[in-house]
Protein backbone atom coordinates (compact mmCIF):
# COMPACT_ATOMS: atom_id res chain seq x y z
CA UNK A 1 0.00 0.00 0.00
CA UNK A 2 1.48 3.15 -0.85
CA UNK A 3 1.11 6.70 1.02
CA UNK A 4 -2.05 7.80 -0.83
CA UNK A 5 -3.79 4.83 -0.06
CA UNK A 6 -2.93 5.12 3.27
CA UNK A 7 -3.84 8.92 3.38
CA UNK A 8 -7.22 7.95 1.71
CA UNK A 9 -7.87 4.85 3.89
CA UNK A 10 -8.93 1.24 3.24
CA UNK A 11 -12.62 0.77 3.85
CA UNK A 12 -11.70 -2.88 6.18
CA UNK A 13 -9.40 -0.30 8.29
CA UNK A 14 -12.13 2.73 8.26
CA UNK A 15 -15.30 0.76 9.51
CA UNK A 16 -13.11 -0.92 12.44
CA UNK A 17 -12.03 2.56 13.57
CA UNK A 18 -15.24 4.34 13.51
CA UNK A 19 -16.85 0.75 14.92
CA UNK A 20 -14.64 0.93 17.60
CA UNK A 21 -15.10 4.82 18.25
CA UNK A 22 -18.60 4.64 18.11
CA UNK A 23 -19.26 2.28 20.84
CA UNK A 24 -16.57 3.56 22.82
CA UNK A 25 -18.79 6.92 22.60
CA UNK A 26 -21.75 5.05 23.01
CA UNK A 27 -21.04 3.05 26.12
CA UNK A 28 -19.84 6.67 27.42
CA UNK A 29 -23.61 8.34 26.59
CA UNK A 30 -24.71 5.53 28.60
CA UNK A 31 -23.44 5.94 31.68
CA UNK A 32 -25.71 8.86 32.18
CA UNK A 33 -28.49 6.18 32.32
CA UNK A 34 -26.21 3.81 34.41
CA UNK A 35 -26.73 0.99 31.29
CA UNK A 36 -23.86 -0.89 29.61
CA UNK A 37 -24.16 -1.49 25.91
CA UNK A 38 -25.12 -5.59 26.50
CA UNK A 39 -27.60 -3.74 28.84
CA UNK A 40 -29.03 -1.83 26.12
CA UNK A 41 -28.91 -4.36 24.04
CA UNK A 42 -30.79 -6.89 25.50
CA UNK A 43 -33.59 -4.44 26.80
CA UNK A 44 -33.90 -3.32 23.01
CA UNK A 45 -34.56 -6.95 22.39
CA UNK A 46 -36.79 -7.73 25.00
CA UNK A 47 -38.98 -4.67 23.89
CA UNK A 48 -39.85 -6.33 20.17
CA UNK A 49 -39.69 -10.26 21.59
CA UNK A 50 -41.39 -10.03 24.97
CA UNK A 51 -41.68 -13.33 26.56
CA UNK A 52 -38.63 -15.05 25.13
CA UNK A 53 -37.08 -17.73 27.30
CA UNK A 54 -33.42 -17.06 28.76
CA UNK A 55 -32.62 -20.32 26.73
CA UNK A 56 -34.23 -18.19 23.62
CA UNK A 57 -32.49 -14.74 24.23
CA UNK A 58 -29.03 -16.25 24.59
CA UNK A 59 -29.26 -18.55 21.64
CA UNK A 60 -30.89 -14.98 19.74
CA UNK A 61 -27.65 -12.97 20.91
CA UNK A 62 -25.03 -16.14 20.91
CA UNK A 63 -24.14 -15.96 24.13
CA UNK A 64 -23.41 -18.63 26.88
CA UNK A 65 -26.74 -18.97 28.87
CA UNK A 66 -24.69 -19.20 32.15
CA UNK A 67 -23.44 -15.51 31.25
CA UNK A 68 -26.58 -14.37 30.55
CA UNK A 69 -28.34 -15.28 33.71
CA UNK A 70 -25.35 -12.59 35.77
CA UNK A 71 -26.73 -9.25 32.85
CA UNK A 72 -30.28 -10.44 33.95
CA UNK A 73 -30.04 -11.04 37.09
CA UNK A 74 -29.08 -7.20 37.27
CA UNK A 75 -31.33 -5.59 34.73
CA UNK A 76 -33.77 -7.56 37.21
CA UNK A 77 -32.53 -6.15 40.73
CA UNK A 78 -33.00 -2.67 39.09
CA UNK A 79 -36.51 -3.62 38.04
CA UNK A 80 -36.09 -3.19 34.08
CA UNK A 81 -37.04 -6.84 33.56
CA UNK A 82 -39.44 -9.27 35.07
CA UNK A 83 -38.96 -13.21 34.93
CA UNK A 84 -42.35 -14.46 34.86
CA UNK A 85 -43.38 -18.17 34.56
CA UNK A 86 -43.96 -19.69 30.86
CA UNK A 87 -47.25 -20.77 30.10
CA UNK A 88 -46.28 -23.35 28.06
CA UNK A 89 -43.40 -25.05 29.41
CA UNK A 90 -43.45 -24.77 33.37
CA UNK A 91 -39.49 -25.27 33.66
CA UNK A 92 -38.42 -22.04 31.76
CA UNK A 93 -39.57 -18.47 32.46
CA UNK A 94 -40.15 -15.44 30.05
CA UNK A 95 -38.65 -12.39 30.14
CA UNK A 96 -40.50 -9.26 29.96
CA UNK A 97 -39.94 -5.58 30.51
CA UNK A 98 -41.33 -3.93 33.30
CA UNK A 99 -42.82 -0.62 33.09
CA UNK A 100 -39.42 1.20 34.46
CA UNK A 101 -38.04 -0.87 31.40
CA UNK A 102 -39.86 0.63 29.27
CA UNK A 103 -39.36 4.22 30.98
CA UNK A 104 -35.40 3.51 30.61
CA UNK A 105 -35.82 1.87 27.50
CA UNK A 106 -37.33 5.80 26.45
CA UNK A 107 -34.05 7.45 27.79
CA UNK A 108 -32.22 5.20 26.24
CA UNK A 109 -33.93 5.25 22.69
CA UNK A 110 -32.89 9.62 22.95
CA UNK A 111 -29.36 8.96 24.01
CA UNK A 112 -29.04 6.60 21.07
CA UNK A 113 -31.00 8.66 18.41
CA UNK A 114 -28.15 11.53 19.45
CA UNK A 115 -25.33 9.32 19.86
CA UNK A 116 -26.39 8.53 15.63
CA UNK A 117 -27.40 12.48 14.78
CA UNK A 118 -23.54 13.14 16.74
CA UNK A 119 -21.89 10.11 14.51
CA UNK A 120 -23.06 10.94 11.62
CA UNK A 121 -23.39 15.05 11.67
CA UNK A 122 -21.23 15.12 8.67
CA UNK A 123 -23.60 13.36 6.12
CA UNK A 124 -27.16 14.56 4.72
CA UNK A 125 -30.06 12.57 5.26
CA UNK A 126 -29.48 10.72 1.43
CA UNK A 127 -25.99 9.63 2.36
CA UNK A 128 -27.06 8.35 5.87
CA UNK A 129 -29.88 6.14 3.90
CA UNK A 130 -27.06 5.05 1.17
CA UNK A 131 -24.71 3.96 4.03
CA UNK A 132 -27.22 2.33 5.78
CA UNK A 133 -27.98 0.46 2.59
CA UNK A 134 -24.70 -0.20 2.01
CA UNK A 135 -23.66 -1.46 5.94
CA UNK A 136 -26.65 -3.93 5.59
CA UNK A 137 -25.59 -5.19 2.50
CA UNK A 138 -22.18 -6.21 4.35
CA UNK A 139 -23.54 -7.44 7.72
CA UNK A 140 -25.79 -9.15 5.30
CA UNK A 141 -23.08 -10.73 3.33
CA UNK A 142 -21.13 -11.77 6.24
CA UNK A 143 -23.74 -13.31 8.08
CA UNK A 144 -24.31 -11.11 10.75
CA UNK A 145 -27.67 -11.52 12.43
CA UNK A 146 -29.67 -7.98 12.43
CA UNK A 147 -29.87 -6.29 15.40
CA UNK A 148 -27.29 -8.29 17.58
CA UNK A 149 -24.18 -6.94 18.42
CA UNK A 150 -21.18 -9.27 17.97
CA UNK A 151 -19.48 -8.02 20.87
CA UNK A 152 -21.94 -10.52 22.90
CA UNK A 153 -19.95 -13.17 22.32
CA UNK A 154 -16.64 -12.11 23.43
CA UNK A 155 -18.55 -10.50 26.14
CA UNK A 156 -19.58 -13.44 27.40
CA UNK A 157 -18.05 -16.65 25.82
CA UNK A 158 -17.03 -19.07 28.65
CA UNK A 159 -13.08 -19.30 29.06
CA UNK A 160 -11.84 -22.15 27.35
CA UNK A 161 -8.93 -23.83 29.10
CA UNK A 162 -5.66 -23.44 27.70
CA UNK A 163 -3.61 -26.67 27.42
CA UNK A 164 -1.08 -24.56 29.88
CA UNK A 165 -4.01 -24.22 32.82
CA UNK A 166 -3.86 -28.49 33.39
CA UNK A 167 -0.19 -28.17 33.72
CA UNK A 168 -0.65 -25.33 36.20
CA UNK A 169 -3.05 -27.22 37.97
CA UNK A 170 -0.74 -29.93 38.20
CA UNK A 171 2.23 -28.06 39.14
CA UNK A 172 0.15 -25.86 42.18
CA UNK A 173 -1.49 -29.19 43.04
CA UNK A 174 2.45 -31.07 43.69
CA UNK A 175 3.57 -27.42 45.29
CA UNK A 176 0.47 -27.55 47.80
CA UNK A 177 1.39 -31.51 48.52
CA UNK A 178 5.04 -30.59 49.31
CA UNK A 179 3.93 -27.89 52.00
Amino acid sequence: MNHSEMEKGQPAFLLAQLGAHAAAQFAERLRVLDLTPPDAGILRLLRTAAGLSQQELAAKLQIHPSRLVAILDNLEKRGFVERRPNPDDRRLYSLHLTRGGGEILEKLSKVAREHQDALLSALNREERNELTTLLLRIADQQGLARGVHPGYQRLASPRRPDINDAQNDKDLARQTRRR
